[in-house]
């Protein structure tokens, strides 16, 4: 990666003690704030980024209105939410900088189609939210008939799995935006993968570092970034490191 190309991390999680962590199948994170990711990442020309709630975040919302407060201008939020949010909270939430709605699939459990379909009409009309998707790319076949009505829409990890990824390259010719993010967490190369669906649709594509790597088989690498930019060359990996992610999130970019 060029040191003159800008960075927009999709993909990032901040874990402040200081604010509720859950267990997760037994699972609870070490700390990892907003010093150290910017540390970790001093080496790049970052121009924002996304903080994503996590499983181990459940619905609390104080530690990313704290870490959005100190990263500043061009990181926004991705939260979790309850069905029994308010019209004001979610109104309140984005104009402190949360931009999106997760559900994780993955680890957090099963959401009703029609939960998470409701939710995701609901912020859009709304405030113009999208929906995040934490989901092994096997089960996209089943949820692709209520995944295609949905107002907008990203996927994590590149789906994860092999077994699914020719859905996962359907709905991205379709415009769902797809995070090339946790490449330790892949069960297939991720250069390959990234080819096809920037083939599939240039638009599609947005970077994500997935630091602190939380319980990745291989935690993200500075080489992730380069085999980016070997597979789709300079223009291309320009697109999939920032102009993408900041047409879709929309930050506050000072």
């Amino acid at each position: 990666m060029s040191a003159t190309t800008r960075l927009f991390d999709s993909h990032l999680h901040i874990i402040d003690p200081r604010f509720p962590l859950v267990r997760n199948h037994g699972y609870l994170p070490e700390p990892f704030g907003c010093d150290e990711y910017l540390r970790r990442m001093a080496d790049y020309r970052l121009c924002g980024g996304a903080v994503v709630s996590g499983s181990f975040h459940a619905f609390d919302q104080g530690y990313l209105l704290a870490a959005l407060k100190t990263l500043g201008p061009g990181f926004v939020g991705v939260t979790q939410l309850p069905p029994t949010a308010s019209d004001a909270q979610i109104v309140r939430l984005h104009a402190a900088g949360v931009r999106a709605l997760r559900f994780n699939l993955y680890r957090g459990g099963p959401a009703s189609l029609e939960y998470l379909a409701y939710m995701a009409h609901r912020v859009y009309a709304l405030v113009g939210w999208h929906v995040e998707l934490y989901v092994d790319a096997a089960e996209l076949a089943q949820l692709s008939a209520t995944l295609v009505r949905l107002p907008a829409l990203s996927i994590d990890h590149l789906g994860l799995r092999q077994a699914g990824f020719a859905d996962l390259l359907r709905l991205a010719e379709r415009g769902v935006k797809v995070k090339a993010s946790g490449f330790g967490r892949l069960d297939f190369d991720a250069p390959q993968a990234i080819v096809a669906l920037y083939q599939a649709n240039p638009d599609c594509l947005m970077f994500g570092t997935d630091l602190p790597s939380t319980r990745a088989p291989l935690p993200f690498q500075d080489r992730h970034i380069d085999l980016v930019s070997a597979a789709l060359g300079p223009a291309a990996a320009a697109r999939v490191f920032s102009e993408n992610a900041i047409a879709f999130y929309k930050p506050a970019l000072s």
